[in-house]
């Protein structure tokens, strides 16, 4: 990730910006940080997001760099969500794990069809897999569910 500076203001920039905006100059392919300097682009880092709680707050990379120990960096800023913001995400997931579960029954509609048309009963760790499944709504993380919130599918 580059940047380049204009007038003193950081902007993101690539290296094919450079060689694009400089179409007579033969760049080598792996261009020294000098040569950059000379164009004013400079490298630029992205700092680790910090840890934050998903379901209450966003992280969200800052527009523009700043200097830390000469190095250019991205940073994060954690906002909190206000209470509608957290209600309107609330009823998005929502309404995406339904989707997932709701494709994750239709995916096992076949052992429902095969143990109709056969008279076998239903297996039971079928049976408990697809009732987990209808119950993820109830489940305590429900709508911020994980991979480890949903059932496991039986082999």
């Amino acid at each position: 990730m580059y940047i380049k500076l204009n007038n003193g203001v950081p902007e993101k920039y690539t290296i094919g910006q450079l060689r694009k905006d400089n179409p007579n100059v033969s760049f080598p392919k792996s261009i020294s940080v000098e040569t950059l300097a000379e164009y004013n682009v400079y490298a630029a880092v992205v700092e680790d997001q910090p840890t934050f709680n998903a379901v209450t707050q966003d992280c969200v990379m800052q527009g523009l760099p700043i200097q830390i120990d000469g190095v250019w960096t991205y940073s994060w800023e954690v906002i909190n969500r206000t209470a509608d913001e957290i209600e309107n995400k609330n009823n998005f997931m929502a309404s995406e794990v339904r989707d997932e579960r709701n494709q994750k029954l239709k995916e096992t509609d076949w052992i429902v069809i095969k143990s109709a048309e056969t008279g076998v009963a239903l297996a039971t760790e079928w049976a408990t897999y697809r009732q987990a499944l209808r119950d993820i709504t109830t489940h305590s993380n429900f709508p911020n569910l994980t991979e480890t919130d949903w059932p496991t599918k039986p082999e």
